[in-house]
């Protein structure tokens, strides 16, 4: 499911803040988000800008956020987690859509994206039979609680790296993506991870490879890594369109050689169908540490171990993250 940056969402609660006159702290799906004394009541529609939002210059209710780049980040005011941002419904023009309406577009904001890894250069578009690896954060979609709830699932470790996708179709080349872009072959992180990994021969005729590349001179290389390594998240099998479940995942990157992303916890049974998926206790899973390191870990992700769709996500498989709120305020960059 393709991320809703801007929709239309609703206040779902205000209350004040101790010791803040000008500013209340709302509710809008799972997210707690400051805004100014008046603009709202309980139930108001609203303009809800996620986290990663780049609003456009030259417009007047954009302009409060040029000192930080346009970028929508998330903040601590008077003790209070912003994450998010909630405007007026009259910043729009026209008539105000439905509830959950995107809006992006009408109001010409875009998502920010890192830099290429050094090296890179653009070669295309993102191949079209392999699904972005854009996981919807757990906040902006709590309906996949009820949804997961008393499924087998796994949790594994979000790893603080650049995306990486490598692609082998069933007739050419391989094909190696950052988030958005195949990424011309070169000296660049992408390209020596798939020679490294030999993915140009191992990796079998219509399937998929997403991880997470990490590494010295990689964001922060908060995995405390002596050289770039990639850590395998999904493969997709685009001959059936589907991703592979919890097991075959395993089987699959142990039988090719393939490095998995940390793998957490595996609930199932008893232990599954008694698991507390509140936001908070998710919210509390998600903290915590890299191994071997004092770095605080991005978040976690959640899976359920046999693959599914998601009603919740229009149709796309039942994934989620959910980041620590320490790295968010602390370490994000």
């Amino acid at each position: 499911m393709e991320r809703k940056l801007v929709s239309i969402q609703r206040i779902d609660h205000l209350e004040p803040i101790p010791g803040a006159d000008n500013i209340l702290k709302a509710r809008v799906m799972g997210w707690d988000v400051v805004v100014k004394k008046g603009e709202f009541t309980a139930g108001d529609p609203c303009v809800f800008f996620e986290i990663d939002s780049v609003l456009p210059e030259g417009r007047e209710w954009a302009e409060f956020l040029r000192p930080r780049g346009f970028r929508v980040k998330t903040a601590r005011l008077r003790g209070v987690l912003s994450q998010g941002l909630a405007l007026p419904t009259s910043i729009l023009p026209g008539e105000v859509p439905s509830h959950g309406t995107d809006v992006r577009d009408a109001l010409g904001v875009v998502k920010y994206e890192p830099p290429l890894p050094d090296g890179s250069g653009v070669a295309g578009p993102f191949p079209g039979q392999v699904p972005r690896t854009d996981e919807i954060r757990l906040q902006s979609a709590l309906g996949v609680l009820e949804e997961i709830r008393g499924l087998d699932f796994f949790v594994t470790t979000k790893l603080d790296g650049t995306s990486a996708t490598f692609f082998r179709p069933l007739e050419g080349e391989l094909v190696a993506c950052s988030r958005n872009w195949a990424v011309k072959r070169g000296t660049n992180p992408l390209w020596a991870m798939a020679e490294r990994y030999r993915l140009d021969t191992v990796l079998p005729p219509g399937f998929a490879v997403q991880g997470e590349l990490c590494g010295p001179g990689i964001q922060k290389n908060r995995l405390g890594l002596t050289q770039p390594d990639l850590f395998i998240f999904s493969v997709h099998d685009t001959r059936a369109g589907r991703f592979l479940g919890h097991a075959e995942f395993i089987a699959f990157c142990a039988e090719h050689g393939l490095r998995t992303v940390p793998v957490e916890h595996v609930v199932t049974g008893e232990a599954a169908r008694t698991f507390d998926h509140g936001l908070e206790h998710y919210l509390k899973l998600a903290q915590g540490f890299y191994t071997g390191t004092k770095n605080r870990k991005e978040g976690i992700v959640v899976r359920p171990l046999v693959e599914r769709l998601s009603p919740t996500l229009a149709g796309s498989r039942l994934s989620f993250k959910v980041i620590n709120n320490d790295f968010l305020l602390k370490d994000e960059d």
